[in-house]
């Protein structure tokens, strides 16, 4: 009963915007089409699998990694704010930095799982959230972007004949405005507690 009092429809449509618009599934659609035409196996369900293993170990295990460095969730939402914006302006502006590429025959876990789903960005996001919400609305906000990844990736033919090429890019750069909103909020809201623990 106490983990149900805490959800918040709020909270979890926040999560779910941030984490779905640093993953981007529908800006990676051209890459999965690429990987798709030139032969390679890709397999929705494994690559989302494996992303939400990677999520959630990070984000149990960041804590720890944090207090090697003596470092509080305050502290490092500041820190992930700043990523946020540099991606959400990648998004706006255009900006095209990284380049994907396999060798392999399956391409589900690398570079699907990571670092297309479960990349820095969306794993630095992900831990710097908790300094806001709650783990649940947290976790329920991932668990919606990673079934949306899968219908994207199991049905991404169909998908890019139904929106269209240019729809996809306007989602992009809207959702990117959205980012850089986000991001500026979660710097002003962390930013006092830093300085309030600073001056202590």
């Amino acid at each position: 009963m106490g983990i149900l009092s805490q959800i918040n429809l709020v909270e979890i449509l926040s999560s779910f915007i941030v984490l779905f618009v640093i993953i981007d599934v529908t800006g990676s659609i051209p890459i999965f089409l690429s990987l798709k035409s030139s032969d390679k196996s890709i397999k929705a369900g494994q690559a989302c699998l494996v992303a939400l293993l990677m999520f959630v170990g990070f984000f149990y295990a960041g804590d720890r990694l944090l207090d090697l460095f003596s470092i509080d969730v305050a502290s490092f939402a500041v820190a992930g704010s700043f990523v946020l914006f540099i991606l959400a302006l990648e998004m706006v502006l255009g900006f095209d930095i990284i380049k994907y590429d396999s060798q392999g025959s399956n391409v589900s876990v690398v570079p699907i799982a990571f670092p297309l789903l479960a990349g820095p960005g969306a794993l630095t996001a992900l831990l710097s959230l908790r300094a806001d919400y709650s783990v649940i609305n947290i976790m329920l906000g991932l668990i919606l972007n990673l079934i949306l990844a899968y219908i994207v990736i199991r049905f991404v033919g169909r998908i890019e004949k139904w929106l269209g090429k240019d729809f996809i890019f306007i989602l992009r750069k809207f959702f990117g405005v959205i980012l850089l909103a986000l991001a500026v909020k979660l710097f002003a809201s962390n930013l006092t507690v830093v300085i309030a623990e600073l001056a202590k």
